[in-house]
């Protein structure tokens, strides 16, 4: 089984409506890694994990984000369809903020 783990940084926004990025980044990936569409499933798996919050602190630093392969999916294979899928070019904070321009 193949896992890749981020953080992400949602306190370090300019602004209150740049604070809505990153969870949309997470609403993106988990639309497109859990639910693809109704016919096509993938083998993977998006979750938030953490170890008990009352062991060790808050989400700033331990909560973290997993991509799980549960089946058969190559690392490019996965690339290339949220390359499709995610507004580009990624990097641009006004695609996020108005994804159907």
């Amino acid at each position: 089984m193949r896992t890749i783990s981020f953080r992400m940084n949602a306190g370090a926004s300019i602004s209150p409506s740049t604070s809505m990025i990153p969870w949309r980044v997470v609403q993106e990936l988990g639309s497109i890694l859990n639910n693809l569409s109704v016919t096509e499933k993938l083998p993977t798996l998006f979750k938030p994990m953490s170890s008990p919050p009352y062991l060790n602190g808050g989400p700033r630093d331990y909560l973290y984000w997993l991509i799980e392969a549960t089946g058969a999916v190559s690392p490019r294979y996965l690339r290339q369809l949220l390359e499709g899928r995610m507004p580009r070019p990624v990097d641009d904070r006004s695609r996020w903020l108005n994804p159907d321009e």
